[in-house]
């Protein structure tokens, strides 16, 4: 099972800056992306060494990450999902869906 860690203001640098994320952006009024956290809920996780947290763009206090990750103003649609490592981009797709997440995982990821 996974646990998604909401980031905010305080906690997405470190969170992003180190080591492997799959960070998942969303709003609170996204129902995708409601349904796309239930379903990686029951996810077992097969690359533990990859944190996974979300971020839900209509909460206070983000300008900082979305200056420092300037892409995010090119989002369209939601959920999006974002393979990071040391807080570099390696991948990133729209939608839902744990057999492409699966997919992109074993490609980029190893």
């Amino acid at each position: 099972m996974v646990e998604i860690l909401e980031l905010d203001a305080k906690t997405w640098s470190d969170a992003l800056g180190s080591g492997s994320a799959f960070l998942i952006l969303g709003k609170t009024t996204c129902q995708a992306c409601t349904e796309w956290a239930e379903e990686l809920s029951g996810w077992d996780h097969t690359h533990p060494d990859v944190g996974v947290v979300k971020i839900m763009l209509d909460r206070p206090g983000l300008a900082r990450f979305k200056m420092a990750h300037p892409w995010v103003a090119e989002v369209d649609m939601l959920p999006m999902n974002v393979l990071m490592r040391d807080g570099e981009v390696l991948k990133q797709w729209a939608g839902a869906g744990l057999p492409r997440l699966e997919a992109r995982l074993k490609r980029v990821m190893g």
